[in-house]
């Protein structure tokens, strides 16, 4: 009880700036509620300057053990036979968008001297599936709430130029239906971004082939969260023993139990017969409590800090982003998918 009272506003608090929150990013979806719940939490956090001692215990929790959870849930709108027979025409492109991704990233954060953390951040942001991918791979390398902020806010950036690039540029480069939906699933972030482009793509032609393909692409590609969070937390892990001087590490203090939650989930979900209006109500949780858990990092966000990073998280966003994006056309071009 006690800790349940220490818990309670601050997690009261996150709830309360969430609701708005998700209302108005279901109004605006091309900006979505994740990015609204941020923006909220650092507004009022730049007006009260610290929070309460009294909030601090809830919003760190809300940030960490509930943005966690939520990834769980996110697993119960995963059927694995849908992944199944997307992946075969999808997996070659993935692999290449992602290796692509994590590449520039390397390269082009270590020029520009950014911190490890954002680095991969936005990276696997851009790799795989924009915030949940964050969301999932922040507890893992113990990233600080200004870092995911900052990740998050660029993701949205470029996911905003490709909802309304997209549509033009593979009418000009002549994609058919299918080629289109596939270049959306693999290279823009954002499950709702997706949605909105490839739905103006439709809306240009004859059917919605080209929504439905793309979504599944995307949730497909969802599911890389597994295998790359335990590789990043195999690779901390190792690192931080390295640099502590032990020959060992206990794999076990950062294994991401959760990301073996999601993946339980997406099994759950395809073979157990769960009713779908339940599968959805608890998807739809866990959207929510992400929701909660980005207004809890806003709240802990200090914006003078977050813009002294100044352009360069930004630049290496877009060339995350130029390289999933010319990989897909180009893996597709050599196998003739379009």
């Amino acid at each position: 009880m006690r800790k349940l009272k220490s818990l309670a506003p601050g997690v009261l608090l996150c709830l309360g700036i969430a609701m708005p929150a998700w209302f108005l990013g279901k109004a605006v979806p091309i900006i979505g509620s994740p990015v609204f719940g941020i923006l909220f939490g650092m507004a009022i956090a730049s007006a009260f300057s610290t929070i309460r001692r009294e909030l601090e215990d809830g919003v760190k929790y809300t940030s960490k053990r509930i943005l966690q959870n939520s990834i769980i849930l996110l697993g119960l709108d995963m059927n694995l036979f849908n992944v199944l027979k997307v992946g075969g025409q999808s997996l070659a492109v993935m692999l290449f968008t992602i290796s692509a991704s994590f590449i520039m990233a390397f390269a082009v954060g270590k020029a520009l001297r950014l911190e490890e953390k954002i680095t991969t951040l936005i990276g696997v942001g851009t790799s795989i599936c924009g915030g949940s991918a964050i969301a999932a791979t922040a507890p893992v390398i113990q990233a600080e709430d200004a870092e995911v902020a900052h990740a998050i806010s660029t993701i949205f950036l470029f996911n905003i130029i490709a909802v309304f690039i997209f549509p033009p540029l593979g009418r000009l480069l002549g994609m058919s239906d299918t080629g289109f939906g596939m270049w959306a699933g693999t290279a823009i972030n954002d499950t709702s971004s997706v949605v909105a482009a490839s739905a103006a793509w439709s809306a240009a032609a004859s059917d919605d082939s080209a929504l439905k393909f793309a979504t599944i692409v995307k949730l497909t590609r969802t599911l890389m969260i597994v295998p790359i969070v335990l590789a990043l937390a195999i690779y901390r892990t190792r690192k931080s023993a390295r640099e502590e001087g032990r020959a060992a590490f206990k794999f076990s203090k950062v294994f991401p139990w959760f990301v073996l939650g999601f993946a339980a989930a997406a099994l759950l979900n395809t073979f157990s017969g769960i009713p779908a209006p339940v599968a959805r109500a608890l998807f739809t949780l866990g959207k929510f409590m992400i929701v909660m858990a980005m207004t809890a990092i806003g709240l802990n966000t200090n914006i003078k800090k977050l813009l002294a990073n100044g352009f360069k998280p930004i630049f290496l966003g877009l060339c995350c982003w130029l390289a999933v994006a010319s990989t897909s056309l180009l893996v597709q071009m050599l196998t003739k998918m379009w």
